[in-house]
């Protein structure tokens, strides 16, 4: 699974290259860097003790003051980037240190009242170089992987406006998790301060738009079809910690707005491997509660169901949420039981304990959620007729991590109907 998160970087390396597309001059560049403070969370009982954690900043990226395209002006010309980070969670042996890279942008809050305050957002991968182990690192549940999902977000607030350089105060929060590749999977969540310093490479630009320009919101919508398909992995539980796969099939339709906004629906389809064995394997539940999962197992490790989607269109970039109804997915009540569960070792042998399939378990079962970034071959800017797209997803249950996936897709739009203010 460690390759979908290598796939994940390169990606993200790709999406900063084609983002700036529009970018007229050197002058629209932007430095910043940053030391931070801050204090890592509890993630599970007996978690290791964490002094003061700490950290470090570099970004870099665009001002977008004279980028032409559509979602620079529907979004108020946010800049863009990427962040390179190094965090020292406050215990070196047990928790160890994190180095990310982060695409994000950083949106003004209140701009009509005030310039001082933004807000950044970003989300990429990140190599932690201490994990949990039986062994020798039994208390740190929180990560179990050395690649792994990276979320952060950042408001700042302008203390000192020079000509050469801003300086800012942040406070913001941090998380580290795998995406339900590995168990256990906690997670580490950090809530920091920080001091920065932006370096802008001109304060003004050398041939800005004009205002006209700069103001000028076009209106459009343009409906489309989308089909993609994906291949995941996840593990069982954490009795059964082996990777498996899982697949997927998704098709969908809606309408593009202003070249930015997409909104659709769809169905989905997905196979799940871990399923399939447990009930291949006449795993103890299976005899108990549903032995009529033998005779076709393939039937009963699939689920499928309907989903609404949201897209944040920037230009070769797609940001994408979705949220889902299962119609179908027979062996999540077994999954629930096993991982909803809890054990004690009682002096003589460990005794398990499962989960209660209560009124949780049905939302649980029902609500799916699915958050990603997608890389466009062709800029969605410039509204193709066809486009092809590679896909990096978290799929949830109720925003509970439940795999991984990285996908493939093709979208067809068909004519723009554009009306301009």
């Amino acid at each position: 699974m460690n390759l979908i998160f290598r796939y994940t970087l390169c990606i993200f390396c790709v999406l900063k290259v084609n983002a700036q597309e529009g970018l007229s001059s050197k002058s629209d560049l932007f430095y910043n860097a940053e030391v931070y403070i801050g204090q890592t969370l509890e993630a599970n009982t007996g978690f290791p003790e964490t002094n003061l954690q700490t950290g470090a900043v570099f970004s870099m990226g665009s001002l977008n003051r004279n980028n032409s395209a559509a979602w620079v002006k529907q979004l108020g010309r946010p800049k863009s980037g990427f962040s390179l980070s190094f965090t020292d969670f406050g215990n070196s042996s047990k928790l160890g240190r994190a180095y990310s890279f982060l695409p994000y942008l950083e949106f003004g809050l209140f701009k009509k009242k005030t310039n001082k305050l933004n807000l950044a957002i970003g989300v990429g991968g990140a190599y932690i170089d201490t994990q949990f182990s039986n062994e020798t690192n039994p208390y740190n549940r929180a990560i179990s992987t050395t690649f792994n999902w990276a979320f952060r977000s950042v408001l700042y607030y302008n203390i000192l406006e020079r000509s050469k350089m801003d300086w800012r105060l942040g406070l913001g929060y941090f998380h580290h998790s795998n995406g339900h590749t590995r168990l256990p999977n906690q997670g580490l969540n950090s809530l920091i301060f920080n001091v920065s310093a932006m370096i802008p490479s001109q304060k003004e630009a050398k041939h800005p738009l004009s205002t006209k320009e700069k103001n000028h919101k076009e209106r459009s919508k343009q409906t489309y079809i989308n089909i993609q398909t994906g291949i995941g992995q996840n593990v069982l539980s954490e009795l059964d910690i082996t990777k498996r796969e899982v697949y997927t099939i998704t098709a969908s339709a809606g309408i593009v707005l202003n070249r930015t906004f997409k909104f659709g629906g769809g169905m989905y389809y997905r196979f799940l491997e871990g399923y399939y064995d447990y009930i291949k394997s006449d795993g103890e539940l299976i005899s108990e509660q549903v032995p009529h999962f033998k005779e076709t197992p393939y039937k009963y490790a699939t689920n499928f169901g309907f989903f609404g989607s949201a897209e944040l269109l920037l230009s070769h970039v797609g940001f994408e949420w979705n949220i889902g109804f299962n119609v179908y997915k027979p062996f999540y009540k077994i999954d629930y039981q096993i991982n909803q569960g809890y054990s004690y070792y009682d002096g003589e042998k460990t005794i398990f304990f499962l989960g209660e399939l209560d009124w949780y378990y049905e939302v649980k079962r029902t609500i799916s959620s699915k958050l990603g970034l997608k890389y466009y071959v062709f800029n969605t800017n410039d509204s193709p007729k066809n486009n092809i797209f590679m896909g990096i997803y978290i799929n949830s249950n109720l925003g509970q991590a439940d795999f991984t996936e990285l996908s493939l897709g093709y979208v067809y739009r068909f004519k723009l109907k554009n009306r301009k203010e």
